[in-house]
């Protein structure tokens, strides 16, 4: 096992090493912070974010590039609605997606399945299976960042089940540092999901 890991790393420039190893640590630390309710989970998922575009455009990775590269603009515009309130009563509560939400979340998935495929067609570049995968797993984190903006609790119902599917991916692809942060994030997410559900459930009682 420790072996698979890490093969891949063998021919990796020593700066990409450290540059995954940046986006590895200020991956979780943002989901740690999502989960705390904290904004800087911005911030530091902005760090994370930035730095894979890189990366995965080097690798080849289109799907996943573009994912990020959505990240990072929604990591400024999450930033911005977390931020608005002047006071701790003003700022953004945790809610559950309306219907319309919910339509909104499902067309964005579509979109961007879409998206991601045409592209990998528009630059020719072969589509294998784990390209579709790829391609899905991207339409739920799209759906699923736009809702962590929003402080939609079901943000946390697609993390688990888009990190779920990219941990194998990632392993198969030979990022072991990545896989492990995707199963790390799979842990995280499950544990934020309970928090948040106990913070609504308090408000309704209080109500």
């Amino acid at each position: 096992m420790i072996d698979f890991f890490l093969e891949s790393y063998k021919n990796a420039p020593l700066w990409h090493i450290i540059l995954e190893f940046l986006v590895f640590v200020c991956g979780i630390l943002s989901v740690w912070f999502a989960k705390k309710e904290n904004i800087w989970v911005y911030p530091t998922g902005l760090i994370a974010t930035v730095i894979s575009v890189y990366l995965l455009y080097v690798a080849g990775y289109i799907g996943d590039m573009i994912i990020n590269a959505y990240f990072s603009i929604m990591s400024i515009y999450g930033w911005y609605m977390w931020a608005k309130g002047t006071t701790v009563e003003d700022n953004l509560p945790i809610t559950r997606t309306t219907f319309n939400e919910k339509i909104i979340g499902i067309l964005l998935f579509i979109v961007t399945v879409f998206v991601v495929f045409s592209i990998y067609k528009y630059f020719d570049y072969e589509i294998h299976k784990d390209n579709y995968v790829d391609m899905i797993s991207s339409g739920i984190f799209f759906a699923g960042m736009w809702y962590m903006a929003r402080k939609k609790i079901e943000n946390w119902t697609l993390w688990i089940i888009g990190d779920i599917i990219v941990v194998p991916l990632y392993a198969y692809r030979g990022l072991g540092m990545l896989s492990l942060q995707y199963l790390i994030f799979t842990i995280l997410a499950i544990s934020a999901y309970l928090e948040w559900r106990k913070i609504l459930d308090s408000k309704k009682q209080i109500s």
